[in-house]
């Protein structure tokens, strides 16, 4: 919602301004600037990406429109949710979790948060977890170590459509120069002719400067900025995870390894103790294993 409200901001400060001087707005309709840098930046981000980072850019612009699917909300749901399979846990043993991890949709524990079920990576991230502590015989550390790797790998494969993004971003300002020298090609031509038509043509030729410059800096520059933010939250969402997981494996009890949980939470959307306690009794015993 933020990210359309800002490029609302963004044509209606440039075109407004343009009008406050009396300029003519049809001037700055030129198709085929549009066709010529927005053709060429489509087909550098053909040539210099495979076919799933370029699934990844539309997906990750589509994600920026929607904005973050975290909140103070998401996270105590979250923080709820790994008490209870911590409780379990701790109250018939650790098998017990293998039900829920083997078929995370029909756990009785799990089916009752459809939002983290859609985030399909933070499941697997869990339920391959859990299964490997069930399994026995690892230590917390290479838990850990494991978890730590998956977020790495993730983390890479979600920044390089951010990294193609970004470089179709800086080529546009080239790009508009390139639609620049066909205009003025175009205008070289027609010398000789009217005034009013060469007058026309070179500014079309200065539209493609400034659609290249303004695409770049205006538009997808800072939309390719969201997405690194975005990518940034999904990193803390699965931190969160992990701490909660590695407390409890180490031994710590549920309420104990949800703290930790809490505490790896960002600031500004971290739940106060109190909120996660009393979310936590609503769903367990937090409360009375907290007392102990």
């Amino acid at each position: 919602m933020f990210a359309l409200i800002g490029i609302v901001i963004v044509i209606g400060a440039v075109i407004g301004g343009y009008l406050m001087e009396h300029g003519n707005l049809m001037v700055l309709v030129q198709p085929a600037e549009l066709v010529i840098i927005g053709g060429a930046a489509l087909g550098t981000l053909f040539v210099a990406n495979p076919m799933s980072t370029i699934k990844g850019v539309f997906t990750g612009l589509i994600g920026v429109m929607k904005g973050s699917p975290y909140s103070k909300a998401s996270y105590l749901e979250t923080l709820k949710m790994l008490n209870e399979l911590f409780m379990q846990a701790r109250k018939q043993g650790m098998a017990r979790l293998e039900e829920d991890v083997e078929n995370p949709s029909k756990s009785q524990i799990l089916s009752k948060y459809p939002k983290f079920l859609k985030n399909h990576h933070a499941v697997h991230f869990i339920c391959d977890t859990l299964r490997m502590a069930i399994s026995g015989g690892v230590p917390a550390f290479d838990l850990d170590q494991m978890m730590e790797l998956d977020m790495e790998v993730h983390h890479h494969h979600a920044q390089e459509p951010i990294t193609a993004l970004s470089t179709v971003a800086d080529a546009l300002p080239g790009l508009g120069i390139v639609a620049a020298v066909l205009g003025v090609v175009i205008t070289m031509g027609s010398l000789g002719g009217p005034p009013e038509e060469i007058g026309h043509k070179v500014a079309a030729a200065l539209v493609g400067t400034f659609l290249g410059i303004l695409l770049c800096y205006g538009f997808l520059g800072p939309l390719a900025a969201n997405m690194t933010k975005i990518n940034d939250c999904d990193g803390d969402y699965l931190r969160c995870l992990r701490m909660g997981v590695i407390a409890f494996v180490k031994g710590s009890a549920p309420i104990l390894a949800v703290e930790f949980a809490r505490r790896s939470v960002p600031g500004d959307l971290r739940p106060s103790f109190k909120e996660m306690e009393t979310a936590c009794r609503g769903g367990g015993a937090a409360g009375t294993e907290a007392k102990k």
